[in-house]
This record gives C-alpha cells, structure tokens and sequence, in this order.
C-alpha cells in the first residue's frame, strides 16, 4: 500500500493552492487577519467522500485549511486533494484553487491558503483519478448560513458479511456508519453495541459473537444538533466447523479504456468474496509483486504501465483459495483533450398501451470518454440540484419526470445537458401507489436488515408496517407489527428469525410513543 500511495503522491505534487492574483500562497495562523473566517476541508481514507467539509460560507476573504493526515484519519498515507471548479458555468470561477495533500509531504498534509469569495457556489472535488465521488458545493450568502444551522446529520448503517438462506450473517457481520451533514459539518458520530452505551465511532465494527445484536448509531454537527438514534438489528451464526471448501474469489476492474483495451488515467480493481460455509475472515491483494496486504477498499492504480493484482481469500475454517490475478495496462490520458464525453441514458420498465411505466421507471446513465476520461456524471431529477450519479435511479411517484444530465471529463470539456421525459402510473389492483422500495424493512431509522420484497399485490414489507398511521401507543404499534409478521411467517413471506428482528426495531422506534 505505501508503495502504491507513494506513486500516487510523486503523480500529483503539485503547489498547495492559490487565490486569484496571490500566486500559490501557503499561509500561517500568524498571518490571518483576527475577524478572517476559517473554512476547514479534511480527508482519510475513503475515496468517495471528505472527511469534513464546510457548506456555507460569507463572502469575502476567507483562509482555506485542508487536511489530510493521520490526524484527521488518514492511515494509508493516501494523497488527496481539494480543487476547486473552474469549468461548470453554473458555480463561481473566480477562485483557482488546487491543493495536493499527503500525511508524507512537507506539511504533514496539511495546506492553509488565502482566498477572497464571491457570493454563489464554489464547487470542490478531489482531482485524483478513482476520487471522483469526493465533492461538493459551498455555498457562499451574506449571512454565512451555517450560523443557523439547527437541522442535525443524515446518519445511516450498513450491515455486511456472508449470509445464510435465513439472512444470518455467518462468522460475522460487519456494521458501517456514514453520517452527512450539509450545514454546519459532522463533528461525531456515535455508537451503541447490544446497550452497552455509546461509543466514538472511528471504523467498521465487526461482530463475531453469534446470537441476536442491535447497534444503535447517532451524530452530532459541528451546531451542536444530534440527529435521533437509528438502529440495524441482525443475527450472527457460527460458520460450518467441518468446512472444507475455500471462499469463491472474484476481482473486477474498471475504469475508461481506448482502443486497445487500455486504462486511461486509472483503473480500480475490485476485490469480491464469498462463503456459504464459516464466512469469509480475510481478503488479500498483491500489487505487482509487492507482497500481500489486507483488502478492504477498491484499488485505485493511477501509475503509468503495465500492472498485475493477486488475490486471496481464507475463511473462518482456515481454507484459503487458490490466487488469482487480473492484468491490465494504464497509460495517461491526452493533456490535450477538448471532447466531453459521450452520456447515454437507458430507461426501463413495465409499460402500458400509452407507453407510460407502471409503477415505476429505471434510468441508467454511462458516460465514455477516451481521451482523458470521465471524471464525473451527474444528473438532475424533476429540476433539483445535480447530483453525483451513481447507480440507477428508480422513480415510482406517479406523474410526468424529467432528467437531465452531463458528464465532465479530467480535462475539463462539459458534455451537453441530455434530458429524458416520461411518465409514471399506477397500476391497476396495485394496493399500494408509490410503494416504499428501500433495500430493507427500515422502521423509523432502525434497520431490521430484513429484505423488503414485494408480498404479492405491489405492496412491500415497508408497505405493510404503516409507520405513518396513527397509534395511541406505542402497544398498539407493536400489536400492529405482531400481527402483520405472524401472518407474513404463515404465508412463508419472512422467517421466525426475521420476525424477531423486525419486531425489535419496531421496539427501537418509539412509533407510537
């Protein structure tokens, strides 16, 4: 991994940043006006978001702080950086500005830098190829914004791991916590395993002990405003003891390619395990010979030539699978580059003589660019801000829609807006319009982990549940759930274990209360 972070911090050393008319200026504490606002981006370990990042601002001068050390999180030594965009005619460009952070550097990763704001929005990302999904808006008003900031984060949990025919999770489960908060920033960001009381939350928690758990999560912004307590309850069984068959391993690589077949800019390789027998404990990578490190995040290989990545994987039995490898070639992409890229738009979905979708409707957006490559593809849903388009967006509010969308390469060049227009209607018998389609049966926050399918008659299991109705009490809240579980058991639709995890985060709820 340090070799890997190393090549990719010779690859973008660059000047820690400049404001308009400053050259590239790295300033002190010492330096700053008293009453001069101070704007703090930082950065870990993750490629897809900040570690910390403002939303609002006033304008005028400002110091920009950008961390990216292992104080702030950052134990790879990963390079990141805070760029600011200068391409998009929707945002302000009047503020150049390019910080290259690694722990490593000079600065221990971390840059301040002196710049004067306009009102509107400054968009920011992080310019390293794979870092992509590292972005946002800041918001620049004459009151600043976050001084009101009184709405608390957005915080939710994943749970992972092997999974037998019932939903257990096999020798262990993995639980992950992400909080966001547009106003004034996560500050922390909390968790309660089986009540044994809250703890900071630094890293995925891995829970091997079998039997029924409950982790109930929490943060807090930077404004002092803690958002309720979601919950995901699940079930950990122990792994086959006489297992004797190894994890299927898997590697995926993707990434823009030319002609020949080759990565431009950077590929990422993608590391899959699976076993239906103790679980997986370990997975492994090998970087073009540099020995064998622990996996536990996409790879993102941005250096110029050829590259091979081995991969293993050994379960809780000990059985440990036969290497495999994937081999592919990065070359750099055209620093000349003045074509956007090409977006292209699927929609699907059940249709009815008058070619609208019933019940739903699928857009799939891929953009192509084999110059320079694609480095983002956002999109616009029923004319809402932009988004950073990730998976395919599913709409089942009945009525007409629209999407645009466009795509930006590492060069620069903005595709055109495209726009797609349809329709959605419900169908007929269809006992639930606009049905709650979420993965899982979540019950205010608290995640039961239960698949939420379909029971039959367009309802869903979030559906049935009627969260929003009203109870008298919390009792008869639970009653409700009792009785709709007992009959889903009966028909086969949910396990007992699902039920007892369902009634428990209808317990965590309070609905009712």
């Amino acid at each position: 991994m340090i070799g890997l972070c190393a090549a990719l911090f010779s690859l973008w050393l660059a000047p820690a940043g400049a404001s308009p008319g400053t050259g590239d200026a790295v300033s002190t504490s010492a330096q700053r006006p008293a009453q001069q606002q101070v704007l703090t981006w930082t950065a870990d370990d993750r490629m897809d978001e900040y570690a910390s990042a403002p939303a609002t601002a006033k304008p005028g001068p400002a110091t920009i702080v950008f961390e990216n050390s292992e104080n702030t999180g950052n134990t790879s030594g990963m390079s990141h950086t805070l760029t600011f965009d200068t391409s998009s005619p929707e945002y302000n460009n009047d503020v150049q500005l390019n910080i290259v952070a690694s722990p490593f550097d000079a600065n221990g990763g971390r840059y301040e830098v002196e710049v004067t704001l306009s009102p509107g929005k400054y968009r920011y990302y992080c310019a390293i190829p794979g870092h992509g999904e590292m972005q946002g808006v800041l918001v620049v008003t004459e009151d600043g914004g976050g001084e009101e900031d009184t709405t608390p984060p957005e915080v939710t949990a994943e749970v992972t791991g092997d999974q037998d025919e019932e939903g257990n999770y096999i020798g262990s489960a993995t639980v992950k916590i992400s909080a966001q908060d547009s106003g004034s920033g996560v500050d922390t960001v909390e968790y309660d395993l089986d009540e044994a009381g809250f703890e900071p939350y630094t890293e995925p928690l891995t829970i091997n002990e079998p039997g029924d758990h409950t982790v109930h999560y929490r943060a807090t912004d930077n404004a002092g405003n803690t958002s309720e307590t979601g919950s995901v309850t699940f079930t950990v069984v122990e792994g086959d003891t006489e297992d004797t068959t190894p994890p299927e391993v898997t590697a995926e690589v993707t990434g823009d390619q030319d002609e020949e077949g080759n990565y431009i800019g950077s590929a990422t390789v993608k590391i899959s395990a699976q076993d239906s027998g103790s679980g997986v404990d370990t997975v492994e990578y090998d970087l073009d010979e540099a020995g064998f490190e622990p996996y536990t995040e996409p790879l993102t290989i941005n250096e110029p030539g050829d590259h091979t990545v081995h991969y293993r994987a050994t379960d809780n039995a000990g059985n440990t699978s036969e290497t495999g490898s994937v081999t592919f070639t990065v070359v750099e992409g055209d620093t000349e580059d003045t074509t956007p890229p090409e977006v292209t738009v699927q929609l699907t979905g059940s249709q009815d003589a008058q070619w609208n979708y019933v019940d739903s409707a699928t857009v799939a957006l891929s953009a192509h660019d084999p110059d320079s490559g694609v480095h983002f593809l956002r999109y616009s849903l029923d004319g809402g801000s932009y988004t950073a388009y990730g998976e395919p967006i599913v709409v089942n509010e009945p009525g007409e829609h629209t999407v645009l969308y466009h795509a930006v390469d590492h060069a620069g060049n903005r595709s055109e807006d495209g726009k797609v227009t349809f329709t959605v209607v419900v169908a007929e018998g269809d006992a639930c319009p606009a049905s709650d389609i979420r993965d899982t049966l979540v019950i205010k926050g608290h995640d039961s982990t239960v698949a939420n399918v379909d029971t039959g008659n367009g309802c869903t299991l979030n559906d049935l549940i009627d969260e929003h109705a009203e109870y008298p009490n919390q009792g008869a809240f639970l009653a409700h759930v009792t009785k709709v579980t007992n009959d889903l058991v009966a028909d086969g639709v949910i396990s007992d274990s699902e039920q007892r995890r369902i009634l428990r985060a209808a317990e965590n709820s309070g609905v009712g209360e």
